[in-house]
């Protein structure tokens, strides 16, 4: 009976956010309905003492990270780079490779640091006028801005700044640069794999003379480049945020050492001295300053494209963080309330009898991200209730945290695209399209980067590289 509790709690959250309802909302809900089917008594202590506070722990940790990164992309666009940087990559890549520049283009956006929602927006215009005048079925486009943006720079390339590869390093002590040969090995095999798929599609609809389409919904205006920032500016604050991190990343314990305490007579105000333990948080610090100085240097280097639109455009960057972070912290909790639960014990107990570590990690974690339609929300679920667990295991078989974290991380970027997920959701949406037209090409993508992350468990076991 506990096990069928876990199972209500789940799923109820998983039709919630394929329904469409509030993630914030659905999540207590769930997790305090399971709680009440267990004992009844416990749901206000468990609420206030648990719920809440992984809730807030984890908002405290990562919404600056959230936040900092969407006023980042929210400055690239109103600045103008991200279409002089699409535009450019049409101009040098050719017409006659559509689905190999929109993902280009979209993996160099989101390995910058711009948020995978704001590049949707920013490449569609550009995508669309592409498919069409190469007469690509418009249904296609979904397949390929899914590929670029939501899989191997959101999880596998080391050093992206994207939250899927920012979570683990506060459980596994590792920073975003974990394993770089095992995240390259996975990424080369789903932009080979994912290319070759979507190229074989497009042969498949030119045989049969399909075109782009007529009647078709959301069309964007025809795009006029002619006043574009120069590409190169463009692309100089993705290189100013990439660079920074990777600086910062290696900078920040040599100035801090292992912890630094902040004592009263610094700051008169606190009562007791402050202590941080620097490596819990070197990744997440060094990711917050090196999007600062890329809003900084888009600010300064495009300060009249952008201060005339700064104001209106950060209150609804800063707008679309907060939901997002609260979305992944709401199912934060409901993690943790889950991992109390002595239901959760027997699915514990069923993904230990899963004797690889590194293969027990992919599966929970990949699952739960599927359930809950979540690359960053699954992860935090699984690492939240099994971290210990996978770091045990790990340690036991003498495999480096390192490995651990980008096999955690790349497998939060496996099932989570399934037709319930936000990004899937605002893909459609933007794109003009349904899910009966264009998720089989997203599923598609899902289905390779879910097999991506045992390829690189393979590549590790036989070659013993990191």
């Amino acid at each position: 009976m506990s096990f069928l509790i876990v199972l209500a709690a789940l799923a109820l959250l998983m039709f919630a956010a394929y329904r469409g309802y509030s993630v914030i909302l659905f999540a207590p809900v769930a997790a305090l309905g399971a709680v009440l089917f267990t004992d009844p008594a416990q749901v206000a202590p468990v609420f206030s003492g648990i719920f809440m506070e992984k809730m807030v722990g984890f908002v405290k940790l990562y919404f600056p990270v959230f936040m900092l990164g969407a006023v980042f992309g929210k400055v690239i666009e109103l600045s103008g780079y991200s279409e002089a940087i699409v535009a450019t990559a049409i101009r040098y890549i050719g017409r006659s490779r559509a689905n190999a520049v929109i993902v280009a283009v979209c993996a160099l956006l989101t390995y910058g640091g711009v948020s995978l929602f704001v590049v949707v927006f920013a490449v569609y215009p550009f995508a669309a006028e592409l498919y069409r005048q190469s007469d690509i079925p418009k249904r296609l486009l979904p397949g390929a801005i899914a590929l670029g943006a939501f899989s191997f720079t959101m999880d596998a390339l080391p050093g992206t700044p994207q939250i899927q590869n920012i979570i683990p390093t506060t459980f596994f002590q590792t920073t975003s640069w974990a394993a770089p040969v095992l995240g390259v090995t996975g990424a080369l095999f789903i932009i080979a794999v994912g290319l070759s798929y979507l190229e074989w599609r497009r042969r498949s609809a030119l045989a049969k003379g399909e075109g782009y389409g007529s009647n078709l919904r959301n069309e964007p205006e025809r795009v006029e480049s002619g006043d574009l920032p120069h590409p190169l500016l463009a692309i100089l604050p993705l290189l100013v945020v990439g660079i920074a991190n990777f600086a910062l990343t290696r900078a920040i314990p040599q100035w801090y050492g292992d912890s630094y305490t902040v004592p009263p007579e610094i700051l008169p105000g606190i009562a007791t001295p402050v202590t941080t333990t620097v490596k819990t948080v070197t990744a997440i610090w060094a990711v917050e300053a090196a999007l600062l100085l890329g809003i900084l240097f888009v600010v300064l280097s495009a300060f009249k494209r952008v201060a005339q639109r700064f104001a209106e455009g950060s209150k609804a960057a800063v707008g679309g963080a907060l939901l997002a972070a609260m979305n992944t912290a709401s199912e934060y909790g409901f993690g943790g309330v889950i991992a109390a639960l002595p239901g959760f014990i027997v699915v514990s107990n069923a993904l230990k009898s899963i004797p690889d570590p590194l293969v027990n990690a992919a599966v929970s974690v990949s699952s739960l991200a599927g359930i809950t339609g979540s690359a960053s929300g699954g992860m935090s679920i699984a690492l939240a209730a099994m971290s210990d667990l996978f770091i045990q295991g790990a340690q036991a078989a003498q495999i480096p945290l390192d490995v651990l974290h980008r096999v955690v991380a790349m497998a939060s970027g496996g099932m989570d695209t399934l037709p319930h997920n936000g990004a899937v959701i605002t893909l459609l949406a933007v794109t003009g399209l349904t899910h009966r037209e264009s998720y089989r090409d997203i599923f598609a993508v899902t289905l390779i980067k879910t097999a991506a992350v045992f390829v690189v468990i393979a590549v590790y076991y036989a070659f013993g590289v990191v």
